[in-house]
């Protein structure tokens, strides 16, 4: 199949959008939990971009609000994060991506973070949709594990009536009964239909939320997100959003979810070389 073209998004020289520009990777651990591992598995995926030859936007949150349990690890914080987050682009001269939950965050986040991205359970907040949008920075939006792809029509709508079109839609999943998720191809390119580049996350696809420690955390098979990406990337997407981390059994959050960090390498270079045939048509 071939891809129809969108607005191109440009996230500080990392130019995201089909079909010119070649598959663009979002990475990072899920969760802030200590500079020295957001700087290690930077280091280590910007190499790795950089061998591959693909853009990379760095990823971690500050904060994880929609945590299942009270007491789980929610982050560093806003202050204390965007500390670290503004150490890893300088550092590593890579643009970074963050999420955001309420609207006052998104004026301090839009300072130091190049992309503001929207969780999915916040993905109709028409307040913090338009937030973050008035910030001129970019505007990453998880579809909703309770939506159809149509229904993100009025949630770009809502977006780009800002004047804002950097804007990024993501597919991570959709609710299948009970704890589960599953990903419906069709959908992607039904976004892209929207005219703005579409995102796999690879990831939270395969989250089976609050099936973890009898209730208290998500599980998950991660076993399958290879198979997800590499479908996800011969279907047509701009962009593959992964979480990663050298031991992901340690994550201080979804450790069922994150793909361990010496994986990512071969898994990149399948996607790569996917993405490399559906461009060609």
């Amino acid at each position: 199949m071939s891809l129809n073209a969108v607005n191109e998004v440009d996230v500080r020289g990392v130019r995201i959008g089909a079909p010119k520009n070649p598959l663009t990777l979002i990475a990072g651990p899920c969760v802030i939990e200590s500079l020295d591992l957001c700087r290690a598995v930077c280091a280590e995926v910007d190499r790795i971009a950089k061998e591959i030859g693909i853009g990379f936007i760095f990823k971690a949150s500050f904060d994880k609000a929609n945590r299942t349990s009270g007491s789980s690890f929610r982050g560093q914080g806003l202050a204390q994060g965007l500390e670290v987050l503004a150490a890893i682009k300088s550092e590593f001269c890579v643009p970074v991506l963050t999420d955001v939950h309420e609207t006052w965050q998104c004026k301090p986040v839009a300072e130091v973070c190049d992309v503001l991205q929207i969780p999915a359970f916040l993905c109709r907040q028409t307040d913090l949709l338009l937030a973050a949008a008035e910030t001129g920075r970019t505007v990453n939006v998880k579809k909703g594990q309770f939506l159809a792809p149509w229904d993100m029509k009025n949630i770009v709508d809502k977006i780009v009536g800002t004047g804002n079109t950097n804007l990024l839609l993501t597919e991570r999943g959709v609710t299948f009964g009970y704890n589960t998720l599953v990903v419906d191809m069709t959908g992607l390119p039904q976004l892209r239909d929207f005219g703005y580049p579409v995102v796999f996350d690879g990831t939270h696809s395969v989250q089976r939320p609050g099936a973890g420690a009898g209730g208290a955390t998500s599980g998950g098979q991660r076993e399958y997100i290879p198979h997800l990406t590499r479908a996800a990337v011969a279907v047509g997407i701009d962009a593959l959003f992964l979480e990663v981390h050298p031991d992901p059994e340690k994550g201080l959050s979804d450790a069922a979810t994150m793909l361990p960090l010496a994986e990512l390498p071969a898994l990149l270079q399948q996607a790569v070389a996917i993405d490399a045939i559906v461009r060609s048509n």
